[in-house]
């Protein structure tokens, strides 16, 4: 039995804000990465098409390591491996080493994404009340900490290996103790012979294509809203890592509200409401591409993208036809590929036309959360689902 500060909702929150943060360190250096290596948006595109690769190849083999091997253990290993591959972005001397450090550190950002949100589940059964909304809070205190420090690294004229090292180093070895807890997995072993590649089925498709609109704004956001308001809304590049922090701190506010509201109204009225906010921010951003007005912009759809993955997570996890890991890891290949299949999307199009237009896309893909919330209804007979239930 555990007992102090190391506790089962601090152990997979510290592992969701150790995950969060590398990806805000990678993100607020996205503008760095493509100055020092002279990237156009079509190139940069591109590489972070090979980070979405290797996040979506890592999905099923988190998801079925998770049910084999227990998600804790696996979690724990994983977040080392994110560690490491975030490091090898900073010290990659050449264009190719970059882009097999940045497949590497999708495919271990990714594969964490899975097993860390099946052990997530695990704990909120056991606290039998929703708390996956507080969970992915956790992951944006993580992205808020590591695009603040990207901030703070710029201002001080750090370059890339000496800002993921001291950052990426000191606020892992924080999570990481947090994390390291005796907690005993669920296993499943009895689908582990069916195809190792799986998409949602039935009505956990929608959830997971409701998932995809918010999932593909989120990454958008994270790689590229830098670029947008140093290219668009003509601020500095140290000014500009405001905006991400803008809208990271706005899905921390939503996120830690989110369950609270999800007992209040529902998860189907929640998530169309989020898909709402979420239409309205990006509408914003396109078409009143001013510091301010993007600023305000970038926080809506932070509100709105903030409880539309930890809803569609509970309800894969709560599925009737499938284990919590596959489950996870198949909605997981829609909606957390669209975190980084979003920006290699957003680079093409805008060296097809402009990053104001590229930026478009993102409200044509909130309507997709307004259109399939209806997916994520409770299942009937989950407690916990039912407890998130009006």
């Amino acid at each position: 039995m555990m007992s102090g500060i190391r506790t089962p909702w601090r152990a997979v929150a510290a592992m969701f804000a150790m995950n969060g943060a590398l990806y805000g360190m990678w993100a607020a250096r996205v503008p760095a990465v493509a100055e020092k290596f002279d990237l156009s948006h079509a190139v940069l595109g591109g590489l972070l098409l090979l980070l979405a690769g290797g996040a979506i190849l890592a999905f099923p083999f988190a998801g079925r390591a998770a049910d084999q091997m227990g998600a804790a253990r696996v979690t724990l290993w994983l977040a080392l491996a994110n560690l490491v591959t975030l490091l090898l972005i900073g010290i990659a001397p050449s264009f190719w080493v970059l882009a097999l450090a940045l497949l590497l550190f999708g495919a271990s950002h990714g594969a964490m994404d899975v097993t860390m949100n099946t052990w997530a589940t695990e704990v909120e059964r056991t606290m039998a009340r929703p708390v996956m909304s507080s969970f992915h809070a956790m992951w944006s205190v993580g992205t808020a900490m590591g695009a603040i420090s990207g901030y703070l690294a710029l201002k001080a004229q750090l370059g890339l290996l000496p800002h993921f090292a001291a950052a990426g180093l000191v606020l892992s070895a924080l999570f990481y103790w947090f994390g390291s807890i005796n907690w005993q997995s669920d296993t499943h072993h009895g689908e582990q012979k069916g195809p190792i590649f799986t998409l949602p089925k039935g009505i956990l498709l929608f959830a997971g294509l409701m998932a995809f609109g918010a999932a593909m704004g989120e990454g958008a956001m994270a790689d590229w809203s830098a670029v947008y308001m140093v290219d668009v809304a003509g601020v500095s590049e140290a000014d500009a890592a405001l905006g991400f922090t803008v809208f990271s701190g706005a899905m921390v506010a939503m996120r830690l509200a989110g369950d609270r509201v999800i007992r209040a109204f529902g998860p189907v009225a929640t998530a169309r409401g989020a898909g709402v906010v979420a239409f309205s921010g990006a509408l914003l951003v396109v078409g009143f591409a001013t510091p301010d007005i993007s600023v305000l912009g970038f926080a809506l759809m932070g509100l709105g993208y903030a409880v539309v993955i930890p809803i569609a997570f509970t309800r894969a996890a709560n599925d009737p036809n499938m284990s919590p890991g596959r489950a996870i890891s198949s909605v997981s290949t829609l909606s957390y590929g669209g975190i980084l299949l979003g920006p290699p999307l957003i680079g093409f199009v805008a060296e097809a036309s402009s990053l104001r237009f590229g930026f478009g896309i993102l409200a044509a893909l909130a309507l997709l959360i307004i259109c399939f919330a209806f997916a994520v209804r409770p299942v009937a007979g989950s407690a916990v689902t039912a407890k998130a239930a009006k």
